[in-house]
């Protein structure tokens, strides 16, 4: 009986306790620093130079923020340089379609690596933009979106 309630509470609280909290912010400016530690004392590591670049969260100290990006690179941005993330980049290549069916038009081509900005997501779609081009993509192979 020990072990069954022990079990039954493992199960009913353990689903509230999230292993993971990560979340993505991007770029607010087209050149950030990234420092070291998380502080304006500590040297710039290097600099992104591109506005809406998703970042995953990964740390919080007063008002910086440690993060990662796709690539595995990680460091320090104060809050000032980030914002509430509407990108993604895509980790394989993918087909733009005109609405959100495999049987819809296909408008472009999206290459590995590809920035996108989107408006919103329905179920397994997300209607996106990225330079001239508008249109709805499959939610998958995706990096920057946590739902």
């Amino acid at each position: 009986m020990k072990k069954f309630l022990i079990l039954f509470f493992i199960l009913i609280y353990l689903p509230s306790f999230s292993f993971s909290d990560d979340y993505f912010l991007s770029l607010k400016k087209n050149k950030v620093n990234v420092r070291y530690g998380p502080g304006f004392d500590y040297e710039v590591k290097y600099i992104y130079r591109k506005t809406n670049l998703p970042l995953k969260v990964i740390d919080k100290k007063e008002n910086f923020t440690k993060i990662i990006d796709l690539k595995k690179n990680s460091g320090w941005i104060h809050i000032s340089q980030l914002k509430k993330s509407k990108s993604f980049i895509v980790t394989k290549n993918k087909i733009l379609f005109k609405k959100p069916s495999n049987f819809s038009k296909p408008i472009a081509r999206i290459q590995k690596g590809r920035l996108l900005l989107y408006k919103d997501c329905k179920k397994k779609w997300c209607n996106v933009k990225t330079g001239g081009f508008s249109g709805w993509i499959k939610t998958d192979n995706l990096w920057g979106k946590t739902e």
